[in-house]
This record gives C-alpha cells, structure tokens and sequence, in this order.
C-alpha cells in the first residue's frame, strides 16, 4: 500500500504559502493560526518534504487524545527535547519516557499540598515586600513589576531569604537572554549555521553554564550548613529515589531549579499582568473580587483557609488564562503510527494544540472573546474545565500548578484590597515566545 493512501491528514496548507508567511509567523504565529483555523478548519497540516508532516489543532478531541487518552504514544517534540534541553539540562520540562517518570515521581511530593502550604508564609511575605512601593496615580507598564515579584517569589520560595541579591539578578539575566536566543533558533532553524559561526550559540552555552555553576554554589552552601530551612530547596534535597532510597545527584538538582525558576515565573508573570489588566477594565468584577477577599478575611486570619475559600477570584484568574493561557502552545510527536480524530498519521509526525486558540473556539465556548469569570462557576464550571488547558493536562500537567494559583491569589488580593486599579485601554499586545508574553499593558493603581 503506498504512504499516499496509507496516512491521510488534515486540509493542508501550502509550503508555498507557509514559507511566504515565514517571517510574519516568526514575529507573532497568532494571527496567522487564526487566519488558518478559519480557512481549513480546527486542525490542518503542512507537507515537509516527500513524507514529514506537521498538524496544528484546536480541536478539544485532539488535546485530550495526545495529552491524555493515548499520551504515551506522544512523546516531547525536538523543539522542547533538543533546543531547550541543550541550555535547561534534562529537567522534567525537557525530558521523556522511563526517566521522567522516575524524576516526575521524585519530585510530585514536594508540590503536595501540605508542603506547599507550609511555603504560604514565604509568598505572602515576598509579595508585601515586592508590592509595598508600587507607583500610584500614574501609569506604569505591568509586565516588568509582575515579572520582578513572580521572580522573587519563586526565587525566596526555593531558596527562603538567604541568597544575595546579586545572585539572583544573574540568574535572572541569565535565563531571560537565553528564552530569547532559544525563540531565534526554534524559529529560525536554517540560520542554525550562522548562529553557530557568529557565536551565539557558544555565548549563550557559555551563560548556561554560568547559571549551572552560581545554583550549584547556593546548594552546596546549603548542603555544607547542614541547615534545615522551609523552602523547595531543603524538599528537594530530602527526596528519595524509590528503587535505590537515594538523592538527586547535584547536577540532577540544578537541571530541575532551572526549570522551576523557568516554569514558575515568566508564567506567573504574564498571567498576574493579563489578569490585572482584565479587572482594570471590568470595574464591576474588580467590586466582586474586592468584597470576596473583604469578607474572608473577616471569617479567618489563616492565609491558607482565606486562599481556599477565593471561589470568585479563582474564577476571574482561570477566565484570565483561558483568553491569555501564558503556556499558549503544546507540542508532541507520535513514537508508533496512530489514529488521531479520524486521520491516519505516520509515527514522528509533529503535532502542535494551541491552547490560545482552543480556548477561544466557538464550539466551544460561548461570546469566546468576551473576559466573563461565570464561566467557571457553579455549573458553568463543569463544562467549562472540559476545554481548559491553563497548565496543560495529564500525567506531565504542570507540577506547580497549585503553587502558581496560591502566589496569583496573594498577589491579586494583595492589589486589589489596597488599590483600584485602572487599565489604560482595551487593546492586549503580545509576544507569542515560550510563554505568551504581554507588551506594553499599562495600569493605574490609586489608593482605596
């Protein structure tokens, strides 16, 4: 039988057309997913060559069936196992197969609830320190103070409070200038050659480096302490391997600290920032959430029992990252052929879900561009989480996800109980990268 009519696809767009949008795509895919989504439908594809294809989706059946349903089949794509690999290491973003499932299972007990709320404390003092000054009555760009408190939040809640500034500002730097050389060579693959005669690739290995060797300075202080500190730090060194009832070696450990330094800011950073520009347009929703967290407090002073009980603002948060999910895309290759929402496709094709636009589908969900945090209450909720991939979904769902919902819920009740906050306009701008990144979003903050 021949490939022909052995595998069949989704409608395909043209190679020509795909190169000819090749550079609009490099600066901002969204649009053009859009404009492609309209023309062929919820899933298509693209021919590479005489038998390589790539299929993107935003079709509910295709995410569940590679995410959960059959994702052993699905494994991590290059993009994610060799580019990022090559400057993160082989951490659980990066890694697949045996090995992710025994790091996966190493490290699922130090995200336990119980353990994260032991870490409340430190958040909340993070966030008051970060917060305490913020500009008022003038407009300031939201992105770079949300990026700053998402970091330090990470970076206290990892390390507690014992790490100097300077280190932390490195590793940074550091992280932000590779995501951004990592973009140019995921989308630009055939400047790969001239990447690698101008040296950027060996200066941006030399700064991996360089941020291997400041986290393995704080561990082995910390290990040569002997201090037993409440962060993520003092729970990951205490794991045990289940066959061997050993630790993570050293090397091991820092590839897994750069992930959650990666996974756990620029995150949080973006959703904190779309989140406050939604609720400084939506003045009504902004009242709801300012007397939910009024009335809580009034019920407990445990910041724990108070985060449990943020039913609306949960809500406003999950309406916030269904319009702007700042883990907007997903991709897995197939290891076996395989049946995928009717089309027969050949092992190793790529296939990419945007969850950005999947959460937008109109079969799927009613006014999708309207921002309306009902959506994910009372009933309206059950339907809802069927369609919502805000930290992606089966066994390799995000593993902080409850960490980066606590920190969100902090930060907003924070905000919002001392300032009402007002947006500088409607428009929402972007940067597609690893995570969607917002542009230029500025709010006024003004005392209550």
């Amino acid at each position: 039988m021949s490939i022909s009519k052995r595998y069949n696809y989704p409608p395909k767009l043209s190679i020509l057309r795909f190169f000819l949008d090749a550079e609009g795509v490099r600066r901002n895919p969204i649009p053009y997913h859009e404009k492609y989504f309209n023309n062929f439908g919820d899933s298509f594809s693209i021919k590479i060559g005489s038998s390589r294809h790539i299929i993107l989706s935003r079709d509910n059946e295709v995410a569940q069936y590679i995410l959960q349903k059959n994702q052993k089949n699905y494994h991590k794509s290059k993009f994610q196992s060799v580019y990022l690999s090559k400057y993160l290491g082989n951490g659980l973003l990066t890694v697949d197969g045996d090995f992710w499932l025994k790091q996966r299972r190493l490290i699922q007990p130090a995200f336990h609830k119980q353990k994260m709320n032991q870490l409340v404390e430190n958040m909340r003092l993070t966030i008051i320190s970060e917060l305490d000054g913020l500009t008022e009555n003038q407009k300031i760009d939201l992105f770079p103070v949300m990026s700053e408190v998402a970091f330090n939040v990470v970076a206290k809640s990892l390390f507690n409070f014992s790490i100097p500034e300077e280190k932390l500002n490195r590793i940074k730097y550091i992280i932000e200038e590779v995501q951004n050389f990592l973009i140019k060579e995921i989308r630009l693959p055939h400047k790969a050659w001239w990447f690698s005669i101008t040296g950027q690739v060996k200066k941006h290995l030399e700064l991996a480096e360089e941020n291997n060797k400041i986290i393995q300075e704080i561990i082995e202080e910390r290990v040569n302490s002997k201090s037993e500190i409440n962060d993520l730090l003092n729970m990951l060194l205490e794991t045990r391997y289940e066959d061997t009832g050993e630790g993570m070696s050293v090397k091991q450990l820092i590839d897994e600290i750069k992930i959650l330094f990666i996974a756990g800011h620029e995150t949080t950073a973006n959703a904190l920032t779309f989140t406050l520009h939604l609720l400084g347009n939506s003045p009504d929703v902004q009242e709801k959430v300012f007397e939910e967290i009024t009335k809580i407090e009034l019920e407990t002073y445990d910041v724990v029992e108070q985060l449990q009980k943020m039913t609306y603002t949960n809500a406003v948060l999950n309406e916030s990252m269904r319009l702007y999910p700042p883990a907007w895309i997903t991709d897995r290759q197939n290891v076996e052929d395989d049946t995928l929402a009717g089309f027969n496709i050949k092992k190793g094709t790529l296939i990419g879900v945007s969850f950005y636009e999947l959460h937008r589908n109109p079969k799927y969900w009613e006014n999708p561009n309207v921002f309306n945090p009902d959506r994910f209450l009372g009933e309206q909720k059950k339907q809802s989480m069927q369609y919502f991939y805000p930290f992606g979904a089966g066994p390799r769902m995000c593993i902080g996800a409850g960490f980066a919902i606590y920190e969100m819920c902090l930060a907003i009740s924070y905000i919002v109980k001392k300032y009402k906050i007002i947006s500088a306009g409607n428009a929402v701008n972007f940067n597609p990268l690893i995570t969607l990144k917002p542009v230029g979003i500025e709010v006024t903050f003004s005392k209550r």
